[in-house]
């Protein structure tokens, strides 16, 4: 006769697999995004090229607002040191901290945005190799790099400790287009609003990518078209995401919910919640 115990075992290895599979899966874009560092770290020529190209865009249809809010925010210190905050922490806790969210509590919707997010970066790692880009505060022009400015109140480096330091010892410099920090904020808004249950909170949840995109471009680090792409990028593939992983009409498994709409709470009836 076979115990609980033992009943228990193989749902309990496959949840394991199951998570381990998940974690190689970012760990792989992690090695990807630091070999892409690498491989274009020295195309500086190409990434001066590319931000001219883009500016020059800008300004024939009247976005090029990044100098006027670089120059307005920055010497503003109350206004700049959250604004740098913002950009260096938020990404890296609110981003994952959604992710496993979705894993443990909400397996249904984990599975086409994880999907969204993954793909989306991998596209994002192309962009940064075949058309690196620099960000407003490399250019000159006026352009000053608020986290250079701000470096006091931080652990980020100064502009003369980074130029110090050498090339190894920052990140990618010219991985401006398209805005993955922006990309990610509209992931995490997204994953947030179809979540919330009330309309206002909706709402409130696209506070978080109008923050963070308004906070890339006033920090001079990226032009507002490397945020109108990581926007487009993001949602293209939270659309492509939710479709593929959409069940068929007869399954009896719960739909896998589009933009705005908030999922059925997910109950854990003893099955194994795995992403695929």
């Amino acid at each position: 006769m076979v115990s609980a115990t033992q009943a228990e075992r193989p749902a309990t290895t496959r949840s394991r697999t199951a998570t381990l599979r998940e974690l190689a899966l970012v760990v792989g874009l992690y090695v990807a995004y630091s070999a892409t560092r690498l491989a274009v770290g020295g195309q500086w020529g190409a990434a001066r090229e590319h931000a001219d190209q883009l500016l020059h865009v800008e300004r024939a249809v009247h976005l090029d607002v990044e100098l006027w809010l670089n120059t307005v925010v920055t010497p503003v210190t109350w206004l700049a040191v959250p604004a740098s905050f913002w950009y260096s922490t938020m990404h890296f806790i609110v981003t994952p901290a959604v992710l496993i969210l979705l894993y443990r509590k909400h397996p249904v919707l984990y599975r086409p945005a994880r999907t969204a997010l993954m793909a989306a970066t991998l596209v994002a790692l192309l962009g940064y190799y075949f058309f690196p880009t620099a960000p407003p505060r490399l250019v000159g022009g006026g352009y000053v790099d608020t986290l250079s400015e701000t470096s006091d109140y931080g652990w980020w480096p100064s502009a003369a400790e980074t130029a110090a330091g050498g090339s190894g010892s920052v990140t990618n410099q010219v991985a401006a287009m398209p805005s993955m920090h922006v990309g990610w904020a509209l992931w995490v808004s997204i994953v947030l609003a179809a979540l919330a249950r009330r309309w206002w909170l909706k709402v409130l949840a696209y506070a978080y990518v109008a923050t963070t995109t308004s906070v890339v471009v006033l920090t001079a680090n990226h032009w507002v078209l490397d945020a109108v792409a990581g926007v487009v990028l993001v949602g293209g593939c939270w659309v492509i995401a939710s479709r593929a992983h959409r069940p068929p009409p007869a399954s009896t498994q719960a739909p896998v919910h589009d933009l705005g709409r908030r999922p059925a709470d997910d109950v854990d009836d003893g099955r194994t919640l795995a992403a695929s």
